[in-house]
Formats: C-alpha cells, structure tokens, sequence
C-alpha cells in the first residue's frame, strides 16, 4: 500500500504523459500531478483529496464524479472538461482555466475561483451534486448580491463584512451601533 501512513497514493506524476489515460474510481489522495499532461483522460470517479495539480493541462479531460476536496488547481487547464457532479469543496482554482467545462451537478463549496472566472461559471451552472446536496449555482454564489459584494475567499479584504467600529478613543460608535463592547 503506498502513500504516506498506507491512507494514500501519495504518488508522483508530475510533468507526466497521461494523455488519453483510463483511471476510472482510482485513489489518488495527497497525488502530485504538478504541470502533468491529462488531456482527453478518464479520471470518473477517482478521488483527488489533497492533491497537487497545479499547472496540469487537462483539456477535456472526464472527472465525473470525481473528488477534488481540499485540492491545489491553482493555474490548471480545465477547457471543456467534464466536471458533472464533481465535489470541488475548499479547491483552489486561482488563475484556473475553466472555459467550456461542463460543470453541472458540481459543487464549488468554498472553493477559491478568481472573480471573472465565477461570473462566466455563473452564465451556465446547473444542477444539484448527488453526494453533497449542493445546487451548483448556490456554491458558486451565482445571483447572491451579499456574496458577490464582499468578493471571494481569494480577496480577504473583501470576504467579509467589515468589522465591527470602535470611534478615535476606542469605544463603540453608539450612532452605528456596530460594536458591542461597553
């Protein structure tokens, strides 16, 4: 069994030739596949918890129900891949590549997108995931103005409403009413 503590693959596939490779429901947990070529591959079902795929070309690639919990996309390929009902919770897909990617049922949980990337997400996301219950465009933040007001998880200036306002001498703005200490 591979992987670190036998509970992964942990394995290495960076800058490898996967092109038009068959990896149907395999596990590649806490897997680097840092700048490897995944074109037109077949990773359905396969779980991808914690791994490394930045830089990796994936360009219609099949990730069908795959799991890519707690995954670094950052910078990936991911033109007309098909990601229908796929679990991307907490992923970093920062300066990711997304065009044309079949994203119905995908759940986009707390997921860190760069903005124009969400909104074109936004214009066509559909669907449910079966696993989480989650509707796509509500884990995408599609049409929630208070979301989209604050940003994304990648502008932590503006993930959250502001603070709460103390005046110059350190106490609560009583006109506001945004602080509760005394």
């Amino acid at each position: 069994m591979r992987g670190e503590f036998g509970i992964g693959s942990a394995a290495q596939y960076g800058s490898a030739d996967l092109k038009k490779a068959v990896h149907v429901n395999e596990n590649f947990r806490r897997a680097n596949f840092t700048s490897a070529d995944m074109r037109e591959s077949d990773f359905s079902g396969s779980t991808f918890n914690g791994a490394y795929l930045e830089k990796a070309v994936a360009y219609k690639a099949n990730f069908t129900g795959a799991d890519f919990s707690d995954t670094l996309m950052d910078r990936m390929v991911l033109n007309d891949a098909n990601l229908t009902n796929a679990v991307l919770v907490r992923s970093v897909l920062t300066r990711s590549d997304l065009a044309g990617a079949i994203i119905e049922g995908a759940d986009f949980s707390d997921a860190v997108l760069d903005l124009p990337q969400k909104l074109a997400l936004c214009k066509y996301a559909s669907g449910t995931n079966p696993i989480t219950g989650v509707n796509t465009r509500v884990s995408l933040g599609c049409g929630n103005k208070r979301r989209n007001a604050y940003g994304s998880p990648s502008s932590p200036l503006l993930s959250a409403p502001p603070q709460k306002m103390l005046d110059r001498d350190g106490f609560c703005d009583s006109e506001t009413g945004l602080c509760d200490a005394k």
